[in-house]
C-alpha cells in the first residue's frame, strides 16, 4: 500500500511512476478524489455524532413535554448519524479498493518500459565455448536423464504436465544447493525458517498479490487458503500487526519452502524440462529494515546472490528490471540471469526486490520513531525486501554449464562438501 498522504501532497511523482510502469495515471487522481470524499464524509459523521452526544445531555436534563419534543428530534438526528456513517463507510470502502490496486512507487532512476527495457548492470564470467572443446552441449533434461536425476515422464503420469521427479543425484544436488544457500544465509545473520506454504487471503493480499484476479495462484476454495509461490508471503505475514524493534539493525530471515505457481500465462513456453514448473523448492531471503536503510540493504541482498552464483561457477549478468516488468509490491528489482548454453541466452535464476513500505503498510508492520532525546514520537511503516539464494531452476544452468562430453557433470568445488565429496555426477 502506498502512502496516501505522500500521494496527495506529491501527486506528480506518482503519476510519473505510473507512466514508467505503463500503468493508468488517472488512478492517482481517482485516489485523490476518493480521499477528499472520505475525509468529507468522516468530518460530517464526526460533527453529527458530536451533536448527537451533546443533544443527548440536553434531553437528559429536560422534563415533561419539552423532553418528548426533544426525543423526536433525537430520533431524526440518529437517522442522520446513521446515514452519515453509511456514507463514510462507503467512501472508505471505495478508498480501500483503489488502494488495493495501485502499485508501489518506483524508485527514481530505474528503466521505464516493459519486459525488454531492462538495463544491464554488469556481466560476470564467460560462457563456455563448446565448439572449441569439440562437442555439442546437451540440454539439462537430456543430461538429467543420463544421470538418472530428472524424471519428467513419471512426474506427468502422477501429477500432470510441468511436474517432475528429482531422483538420485538430482535430489542430492538440489538438497546440496539449498543447504549451501541456507548456510551462507546463516553466516550473514539470517534466521533460518521453514515456512507454511498455505496462507490466509489477507496474508496473500497484504504481501501484494491480487487474490481475486491473479491466475498464477493456487487456491483451496473449501478452506479459503492459498498456496504460496514464494516463502516471501509467509515471512511478510510473520510480523503483521506488530511493532518491530530495529534499533539493532535489520531483521533478516531465510525461508526454505516448496513453492507453487500455476504458470497460467505460459502455455507453450519452456515446456521441456524443469525451467518453468508448477512446484519447486527455494531458499528466500526476507528483510525488515528502517526505510532509510532499504537501498543499502538491497545492495547487500544482491551481493549475497552474486556470492552464491560465484560458488556454483556460473557466468551471469545482473539486470535492473524495467518499471513495467515489476510486480505490484516492488519499487526496484535486480535479476541475476545465468547463461544457459543450449538456449544461447541468459535466463533468470534469482531476483531481489526492494518493496519499501508497501507491504508493511498493507500488513500493518511498524517501528517506533524516536525524537533526538530518545523519547517516542509515534510509529511508521518499516521497509521490506526479498531476494532468492537458490531454487530448483539453478539445476538447469549447473547441469548445462558443467557438463562433460560423455554426459557426466563436474560438481562445482563449493558444492562438493554438500555431496559427500563427489566431484563428478556420473552417467548411469
Amino acid at each position: 500500500m502506498i502512502d496516501v498522504k505522500d500521494l496527495t501532497e506529491n501527486p506528480e511523482k506518482y503519476r510519473a511512476s505510473q507512466r514508467a510502469r505503463g500503468a493508468d495515471e488517472a488512478l492517482v487522481d481517482s485516489i485523490i478524489s476518493a480521499d477528499v470524499r472520505r475525509r468529507a464524509s468522516l468530518t460530517e459523521y464526526e460533527t453529527l455524532r458530536a451533536g448527537q452526544n451533546a443533544f443527548g445531555k440536553k434531553v437528559a436534563a429536560a422534563k415533561g413535554e419539552e423532553k418528548q419534543a426533544l426525543l423526536a428530534e433525537v430520533k431524526d438526528l440518529a437517522q442522520k448519524v446513521k446515514a452519515s456513517q453509511a456514507s463514510a463507510d462507503e467512501a472508505q470502502a471505495e478508498m480501500d479498493e483503489l488502494m488495493r490496486i495501485v502499485p508501489n512507487l518506483v524508485i527514481d532512476g530505474i528503466p521505464a518500459g516493459g519486459e525488454d527495457d531492462y538495463a544491464v548492470v554488469k556481466t560476470v564470467g564467460t560462457p563456455r565455448d563448446f565448439a572449441a572443446e569439440g562437442f555439442e552441449p546437451r540440454d539439462h533434461l537430456e543430461i538429467g536423464e543420463l544421470l538418472g536425476a530428472i524424471d519428467m515422464e513419471r512426474g506427468a503420469k502422477v501429477s500432470g504436465s510441468r511436474f517432475y521427479f528429482l531422483r538420485g543425484v538430482g535430489a542430492r544436488l538440489e538438497l546440496a544447493l539449498l543447504q549451501m544457500a541456507m548456510d551462507q544465509a546463516i553466516q550473514n545473520g539470517f534466521v533460518p525458517m521453514i515456512t507454511p506454504t498455505l496462507v490466509r487471503p489477507e496474508t496473500m493480499q497484504g504481501t501484494g498479490f491480487d487474490v481475486k484476479h491473479d491466475a498464477e495462484i493456487y487456491r483451496l476454495a473449501e478452506d479459503d487458503l492459498y498456496l504460496t509461490g514464494t516463502s516471501e508471503v509467509a515471512l511478510a505475514g510473520y510480523h503483521s500487526d506488530e511493532i518491530l524493534d530495529l534499533a539493532g539493525g535489520p531483521v533478516r530471515y531465510a525461508g526454505w519452502s516448496s513453492c507453487y505457481r500455476r504458470e497460467a500465462g505460459s502455455h507453450g513456453k519452456d515446456t521441456r524440462g524443469i525451467i518453468r514448473v508448477h512446484q519447486f523448492n527455494k531458499v528466500e531471503m526476507f528483510v525488515y529494515c528502517s526505510p532509510e536503510n532499504a537501498e543499502a540493504e538491497h545492495a547487500r541482498l544482491l551481493a549475497w546472490e552474486e556470492e552464491m552464483l560465484a560458488k556454483v561457477e556460473l557466468p551471469y549478468r545482473v539486470i535492473d528490471t524495467a518499471a513495467g516488468d515489476l510486480g505490484m509490491s516492488a519499487a526496484r528489482k535486480f535479476d541475476c540471469e545465468a547463461w544457459v548454453p543450449t538456449q544461447g541466452r541468459y535466463r533468470e535464476l534469482t531476483s531481489t526486490s526492494n518493496c519499501t513500505g508497501f507491504q508493511a503498510r498493507r500488513l500493518n508492520i511498524r517501528e517506533r520513531v524516536l525524537d533526538g532525546d530518545g523519547s517516542p514520537r509515534g510509529t511508521r511503516a518499516v521497509a521490506t525486501l526479498n531476494g532468492t539464494l537458490a531454487t530448483t531452476r539453478w539445476i538447469v544452468a549447473i547441469l548445462e554449464h558443467h557438463q562433460n562430453a560423455d554426459g557426466s557433470v563436474t560438481v562445482p568445488a563449493a558444492l562438493r562438501p554438500y555431496l559427500g565429496g563427489l566431484e563428478v555426477l556420473p552417467v548411469l
